[in-house]
């Protein structure tokens, strides 16, 4: 499974043009990510600064609040996200999301941050907080909030070692009105800019 996610991931990479690619793993947990930079595909835009996103999450139960693995369907998201540049070491973005899984579907708004850190080794520390309150869910879905801290180090030039914590919970309406968290874990990864 992982070999055939990987290729895909590798032939999805090549084929759009990507601005960056991601892979987050813990013990339990496998997480792909994928960035397009809209510039690369119209001329209308100016590069690096509005983006279609995605992520993968295959999660188990250990790390949220589900309590069967039988229960515990893949989450998957779609996004938009348009960023600036504030100063050489501060970007803040602001977007929006279809993200669910099985019984769960929301329209989560929020925004990003990313500070370049002065170091030798170039590190970076980003946040992310989404939110979906019921108006914007669907499904079984009451709301949905995630929120992640992340600390890239750029060990070769577009090349980063990640690591990172998220927290998604997944408020559920029906059948009976729950707080469940869905996923919240620590993670490392890679990361590629292209």
């Amino acid at each position: 499974m992982l070999k055939k996610v990987t290729l895909l991931a590798a032939s999805f990479a090549s084929a759009f043009a990507l601005n960056s690619v991601e892979l987050n793993i813990n013990d339990k947990d496998l997480e792909l990510g994928a960035v397009i930079d809209i510039a690369n595909l119209s001329d209308m835009t100016e590069p690096d600064t509005v983006f279609l996103t995605a992520k993968f999450l295959h999660a188990d139960k250990a790390n949220g609040d589900i309590t069967s693995n039988a229960d515990m369907d893949d989450y998957y998201e779609v996004g938009f996200l348009m960023k600036r540049d504030f100063n050489s070491n501060l970007e803040i973005g602001l977007g929006m999301k279809l993200n669910g899984t099985k019984n769960f579907a929301s329209i989560p708004l929020g925004g990003e941050a990313r500070y370049a850190l002065d170091t030798v080794l170039p590190m970076y520390v980003g946040g992310v907080i989404y939110f979906a309150p019921s108006v914007l869910t669907m499904s079984d879905a009451k709301n949905f909030m995630e929120y992640r801290l992340t600390l890239d180090v750029e060990v070769i030039e577009n090349a980063m070692i990640t690591l990172g914590y998220r927290s998604l919970d997944t408020d559920y309406d029906k059948p009976v009105a729950r707080d469940l968290n869905y996923n919240s874990s620590f993670y490392a990864g890679f990361k590629f800019k292209f």
